[in-house]
């Protein structure tokens, strides 16, 4: 049997208001290369992305702590990566200074959840993936192994430009420390606020109330975001979503109330789905 098409656009108009976010306008703050991928989540569950990237990440404009790490690259026990934007930084300013890769072999490598994805394309080689997606996850990962102590570990990290340093790689730093590690932090990438004067029409979307849900996956993105604001009545009228606990724990620091917390911050897809169950409870 084969539907004509004005009963297929009928069956997929049907199909499209049944879903658990459709017709929500949901703000996405992540900046544009995270931003994609969230808003792909968001769309498969009948949502409409509205894309406000309050942060950007570029490359360094000057990369001598990072040479000078990758020069006695092979002294490092442990690289842990925080990030997408780090792994991606990191690998280019290798290839930009011919440096195979091959010389990470005596190096164990992490990654959180889905950003081992992007290791793996880059050198084929993975030795940690934490239970626990967050940079606490990798201190919890790393006290199980015997004579961790003493140990250099190499944290490539971002630097940023016009926002405060949130608290998540220096307590990251801390708590390696704690574990009798030697730490090295160097600057791989830059993460810096945007302008809120080109944000002009999705500010104002804020203010007038069409904005039913603001996502924030970092706490650069909430810093960033306040910066663009006049006040919270700006955006009393939006529901807020956070990826993950530490970004809700920091978006309450900052005097943000949060209504929907991913539990699962691995990937975009657990936090697409925590804001999609948040509109299918009974309760809601």
């Amino acid at each position: 049997m084969y539907l004509n098409s004005r009963e297929l656009e009928t069956n997929v108009l049907s199909l499209s208001s049944k879903l658990p976010l459709y017709g929500k306008r949901i703000l996405v703050t992540a900046p544009r290369n995270y931003a994609l991928r969230l808003s792909e989540k968001i769309i498969q569950k009948g949502g409409l992305p509205i894309l406000l990237p309050a942060i950007e990440t570029c490359y360094l404009a000057n990369y001598t702590e990072l040479d000078t790490a990758l020069s006695k690259i092979d002294t490092f026990d442990w690289i842990a990566f925080t990030s997408r934007n780090g792994i991606t930084a990191f690998f280019h300013r290798m290839h930009d200074l011919g440096i195979p890769t091959s010389v990470l072999q005596n190096c164990q490598l992490s990654a959180l959840g889905k950003d081992s994805e992007s290791l793996l394309s880059f050198c084929n080689k993975i030795d940690l993936i934490p239970a626990e997606s967050s940079p606490r996850g990798i201190v919890s990962e790393l006290a199980k192994i015997p004579h961790i102590s003493q140990q250099k570990v190499l944290i490539p990290a971002p630097e940023f430009v016009g926002i405060p340093e949130p608290n998540v790689i220096p307590n990251l730093v801390s708590d390696l420390q704690k574990l009798g590690m030697e730490v090295t932090r160097v600057p791989t990438y830059l993460t810096q606020c945007l302008d809120k004067n080109i944000y002009a029409v999705e500010l104002n979307l804020i203010r007038q109330g069409m904005i039913d849900i603001i996502a924030f996956s970092s706490t650069a993105e909430i810093e960033s975001f306040l910066r663009m604001v006049n006040s919270p009545s700006d955006y009393q009228d939006c529901l807020i979503a956070c990826f993950g606990p530490y970004t809700a724990a920091n978006a309450q620091k900052l005097g943000i109330n949060v209504s929907i917390m991913s539990k699962d911050y691995s990937s975009f897809e657990g936090f697409a789905d925590a804001i999609a169950e948040f509109f299918t409870l009974p309760s809601k």
